[in-house]
């Protein structure tokens, strides 16, 4: 496979200790391979990757665990015919061995399942399986952490108030709260039967009753995790370090009130949302973006903003 041969070349090259899938196709591929490469692998074995990544497996390891998940089963023909309302559509899962091109099918909200029927069949004609999940209104949070000897370490708690695409999409604007003890204690007894053990961000949709329900399943790098290492310096070294078998500094809490920003996808929300007027939208987005940590950019250390701004205007 062209992947882990060049992922065995990287290894080889020079002083490399350890390595990362940056996607959730990655993640697998390198946890499927870990005999063929040469360094070791920051990832659970395969099949505890494979079932986290899969959505309806993942739902019931939560509700075993007793954490509130939305209703979610196979888009098969005949639950198609059953479904009444409105319902997501997503991929069961994006990878399985001996895959050699990327898949990545986003998940899109739908009004009934006359409407969701050409996205059931794209995911199935992409050779992927295709599952329904009723639809949770509420807002998009996140718990993050290293899962070690059974505890979550470093623990971030995140709400998002700003989302791209909206209204459904990924955290444009994101800040730190006080972490939910009586989550964290589901969410251990989750990764512990799960056999998971690294980096963890589970994503929470938490409606008006105050529940949060689990819609994702993170384990390798995410958008907002400058978020998690500025109110948590040392995250993803205390992961790294928890593989290759150092005593890892033993991580508190985030800071509460750190900020987040992707103000690309801000600025893009706000031409579409207009709170307030368009004007007032794109400054207090300005705004905020001025006072929080970004996916990317930093101003000690630009040379990443600007390979990708340079990347995406050659593509285009």
């Amino acid at each position: 496979m062209p992947f882990v041969e060049g992922v065995r070349r990287a290894a080889g090259s020079g002083g490399f200790d350890l390595v990362f899938g940056g996607g959730d196709d990655w993640m697998a591929a390198l946890a499927a391979y870990r005999t063929q490469i040469p360094v070791p692998v920051a990832h659970p074995d395969y099949d505890v990757v494979e079932t986290v990544l899969d959505k309806v497996r993942l739902a019931q390891f939560a509700e075993k665990a007793g954490l509130a998940s939305p209703h979610t089963e196979l888009a098969t023909d005949q639950a198609l015919a059953a479904w009444s309302g409105p319902l997501v559509i997503k991929c069961k899962e994006h990878w399985a061995p001996n895959q050699t091109h990327p898949l990545r099918i986003e998940a899109k909200l739908f009004a009934n399942v006359a409407t969701a029927r050409p996205q059931v069949l794209r995911i199935r004609a992409a050779g992927a399986e295709p599952i329904l999940q009723r639809p949770v209104n509420g807002s998009l949070g996140a718990l993050i952490g290293v899962f070690h000897d059974g505890r979550l370490h470093g623990r971030t708690q995140q709400v998002s108030t700003r989302l791209w695409p909206t209204p459904n999409g990924a955290s444009a604007r994101a800040y730190t709260v006080p972490v939910n003890e009586d989550l964290v204690t589901k969410v251990e007894s989750m990764l512990l039967e799960l056999g998971w053990h690294g980096l963890v961000e589970l994503q929470f949709l938490t409606g008006d009753d105050g529940v949060p329900h689990l819609i994702d399943f993170n384990g390798r790098f995410f958008g907002s995790l400058a978020l998690a290492e500025s109110a948590r310096p040392g995250l993803v070294a205390a992961w790294a370090e928890s593989v290759l078998g150092s005593k890892s500094p033993d991580l508190g809490d985030a800071r509460i009130g750190a900020r987040y920003s992707w103000v690309a996808g801000d600025l893009r929300r706000a031409r579409i949302e207009r709170r307030g007027g368009l004007l007032r939208d794109l400054v207090d987005t300005l705004q905020w973006s001025a006072r929080a940590r970004h996916s990317i950019w930093d101003p000690q250390d630009i040379r990443p903003s600007v390979v990708l701004t340079l990347g995406r205007f050659r593509r285009s």
